[in-house]
């Protein structure tokens, strides 16, 4: 291992949003002078202006700026950055960017090329594993990627069985078939999400260990032979396979365990020759087997806990080994250090309710929490919009306590205190995970999700009438604080009537679900209506621009709300909703799709396009395939027909909302 001959000063970071944040302040904290490099998109964006300096590298989409290694190395050239933290994601685990900049003279703040490559397929690195005593999950990962051969192989494993993409990670190109039935559809549907994500289709199959837990282990290694774990992160709450809720230590995980699967991941570290911080993953099944999975050859998104817990900064440790520095701590020192639980959730710009959707728009209002062991990573900012091209995930929200129960106590906190207003997310499902005794106990499985929030349980679910009033009156509020800026009216007159106090009516949408409100003021502080045969009525206590205090049945609650036109974005009684005034709306147009339009469902890239004009399709048949923060989703038709215009083509990025497909229904 070559160690740097000269100490580089300025360090060029080749990422974007919380991650390119974190590491840009981490490395000024240590003295670094910083550079920043920004598509289009991401202009004013807030890790642009915590850097020293920043370079534009290209258009919107990712393909053509953050993902261009020449891009990179000439900004690196024009700003003078002597070395490159790549963040997670994007280029940070492709060997051949890592071997570039070292070629161009540059250090790369990560482990070299020939470990990358070596532990970047997950195939290849499996078979390493496996050479070095490592426990893998038995399977499949041979060079015939034919359908016939994969098929056969996932029934020799014996299912159920996991079909994973071998280039990739993050859960994409990833399903669990239970069915032989269902193998083809999958292998298929896996290798094209897999060859759109990641460039490449291969695929591995693995038997599904059944209700086990994800559990991974930190790693760090430098030039001079020293490699160390930091213990265990568990991250067994995952959607899609990818992680939701992360925490350390795991409630599985006692200390003889620890240094079990601390020493395999160091012995996975020390075959490849690892510098740097890498995370080595494996399943914990119920008996005590543990399995490797796969190494990211990257910091990860969930470092923080291990932060907290052991008291590190882990991108101060990235740079002093790629300075040519032995690790801080030895391994008895890194385990003295251990103290108290983290826990971390990931902020998505998703909406759990339409099957995570993934959602685009500007954020209205965005306040992040505060608290005694509170740490929060984001991007985000009022006005700033949320795009298509990259990953839902908006913030981490992590809490640290002396105890699980505090950490966690903390955590639900945070979350009551995080306001994001004008995108839908999921803040509430969030709340909802850490709330469950399932959780409390720390007894659970990668079934987590499936077992308690299946998706017919979390679409049923509407806003209470509290709710409902609370939006009717912020409109009331919101109407009779721009009326009185407007015309000069003092405060005290909001609310006043010259004769008796007169019921004013609300039509407000929610979804699909429309609600008529005839709602009773006085003196523009107690409102009454009657909703669901129920009466329900509310004192407001008190109110200020974009937020008010009210009372209901003796219970003071804090609202805080945001308005984009019609839109009325609500934060109240432990839920964020997104209504509609339709008080003095046109009629409603038929339901979606039942008029034979296909349209996006958000802003993304059409992947493909499964008919041509003069096609009959059946309902419920796939016609496009849209791809949305890095996620693909099939768009069906809503009734059968026949095909009359087809208005995209693959390759194009279309809106939300933007026209697809057009049906002349059957019959």
């Amino acid at each position: 291992m070559s160690i740097p001959k000269n100490r580089f000063t300025k360090v060029l970071v080749a990422n974007r949003g919380e991650i390119a944040v974190r590491v840009i302040r981490g490395a000024k904290q240590q003295g670094y002078k910083t550079v920043a490099v920004y598509s289009d998109a991401d202009r004013d964006a807030l890790h642009v202006r915590e850097a020293d300096e920043a370079v534009r590298i290209g258009p919107a989409p990712a393909k053509d700026s953050y993902l261009v290694i020449e891009h990179i190395l000439a900004a690196a050239k024009t700003s003078g950055a002597q070395a490159i933290h790549p963040g997670y994601g994007f280029l940070s685990e492709r060997a051949d960017f890592a071997k570039a900049v070292q070629d161009a003279g540059l250090v790369f703040i990560g482990p070299d090329a020939a470990s990358i490559e070596a532990m970047g397929n997950k195939s290849a690195s499996k078979i390493r594993m496996i050479a070095a005593g490592v426990p893998c999950v038995p399977g499949y990962q041979g060079d015939d990627q034919s359908d016939e051969t994969l098929k056969a192989e996932s029934v020799k494993a014996g299912l159920p069985v996991m079909v994973k993409a071998a280039a990739g990670g993050g859960g994409r190109g990833m399903r669990l078939v239970h069915e032989e039935a269902a193998l083809l559809e999958n292998i298929r549907s896996a290798r094209s999400e897999a060859s759109n994500a990641f460039g490449s289709g291969q695929l591995l199959i693995e038997k599904a260990v059944i209700d086990a837990r994800h559990v991974e282990i930190q790693i760090f290694g430098d030039r001079h032979g020293n490699v160390v774990h930091l213990g265990e992160r568990d991250c067994s709450i995952q959607r899609r396979n990818q992680k939701v809720v992360e925490e350390a230590p795991s409630p599985a995980v006692d200390d003889v365990l620890r240094l079990k699967m601390g020493a395999a991941a160091v012995a996975a570290a020390k075959a490849v020759n690892y510098v740097g911080a890498g995370t080595v993953e494996f399943l914990l099944g119920k008996d005590g087997q543990f399995y490797f999975l796969e190494m990211n050859t990257r910091l990860q998104v969930e470092h923080p806990v291990t932060e907290l817990v052991y008291g590190v900064d882990l991108v101060e440790w990235q740079l002093r080994v790629a300075q040519g520095e032995k690790l801080p701590l030895s391994q008895e020192e890194v385990l003295d250090n251990r103290f108290g639980h983290a826990i971390e959730v990931r902020l998505c710009a998703e909406d759990p309710r339409q099957n995570y959707l993934p959602q685009t728009g500007k954020v209205l209002r965005w306040r992040a929490p505060v608290g005694e062991g509170v740490r929060v990573d984001t991007y985000l900012e009022d006005g700033k919009a949320i795009s298509p091209y990259y990953d839902s995930m908006q913030a981490k929200i992590i809490a640290w306590g002396e105890d699980r129960e505090t950490a966690r106590a903390r955590l639900l906190k945070a979350l009551d205190g995080t306001v994001l207003l004008g995108v839908a997310s999921n803040r509430d499902y969030l709340r909802a995970i850490l709330a469950t005794e399932a959780f409390s106990s720390g007894d659970f499985s990668t079934a987590f999700v499936g077992k308690y929030f299946p998706q017919d349980k979390i679409a049923a679910a509407v806003p209470t009438p509290q709710q409902v009033l609370l939006a009717a009156v912020a409109l009331y509020l919101d109407d009779a604080r721009r009326l009185a800026e407007e015309h000069g009216l003092a405060p005290e007159m909001i609310g006043w009537h010259s004769s008796h106090d007169s019921p004013a009516d609300f039509k407000l949408k929610w979804q699909q679900r429309e609600y008529d409100l005839e709602v009773s003021s006085h003196d523009g502080r107690v409102f009454k209506t009657l909703l669901d045969s129920a009466a329900v009525q509310l004192e407001v206590v008190a109110s200020a621009a974009g937020e008010f205090r009210y009372v209901i049945d003796g219970v003071q609650g804090l609202a805080r709300y945001a308005r984009d036109q019609d839109a009325l974005w609500l934060d109240a009684a432990g839920a964020i909703e997104c209504f509609v005034d339709r008080t003095y709306a046109p009629a409603q147009v038929a339901a979606a799709g039942s008029d034979g339009r296909v349209v996006a469902h958000s802003d993304g890239k059409i992947v493909a396009v499964h008919v041509k004009p003069g096609d009959v399709v059946a309902k419920g048949q796939t016609l496009v395939v849209l791809e949305a923060m890095k996620m693909e989703f099939q768009l069906a038709a809503a009734t059968a027909g026949t095909v009359e215009t087809v208005s995209v083509e693959a390759g194009i990025q279309v809106k939300g909302r933007q026209l697809l497909v057009q049906l002349k229904l059957a019959g």
